[in-house]
């Protein structure tokens, strides 16, 4: 049986809001060991996702990170996985985009992200070591 996306999904997921500062979400980000949050803006278009990589770009702009709200830095344009995808199908996805987390949902709840250190782990079955 091939293995699915629920089975290799990070189910605890970092949320932030769109006023949280640059810092703030680099600093929760941190603390969990994550490399992107879930983003739910009301106001906004639903679910977005900021990543390690938005934040750096940020940075390198020379944008003040206590000043800076993650809301201008969140990606819409989310490629959502489903829980019964496969691996394979959830790696793809990421290569066609060019990015390396898919939101996890399930209609319209957020079940986790999938990242490509998931799917090494799973495929290697060895754990991944956090990027230094």
């Amino acid at each position: 049986m091939r293995m699915q996306v629920r089975d290799a999904m990070s189910k605890s997921v970092l949320i932030v809001g769109p006023d949280h500062t640059l810092r703030q979400t680099a600093q929760l980000m941190s603390a969990r060991r994550v490399g992107s949050a879930i983003i739910e803006d009301p106001d906004g278009e639903g679910v977005g996702i900021i990543t390690e990589r938005d934040i750096l770009n940020a940075l390198g702009a020379g944008l003040d990170p206590d000043v800076e709200r993650s809301a201008g830095h969140i990606t819409w344009e989310v490629v959502y996985a489903g829980p019964d995808w496969t691996l394979d199908e959830a790696a793809a996805a990421m290569v066609r985009g060019g990015f390396r987390h898919l939101v996890v949902l399930d209609g319209d709840d957020v079940l986790g992200i999938i990242s490509v250190r998931d799917i090494i782990r799973v495929w290697t079955g060895k754990p991944v070591a956090a990027a230094a």
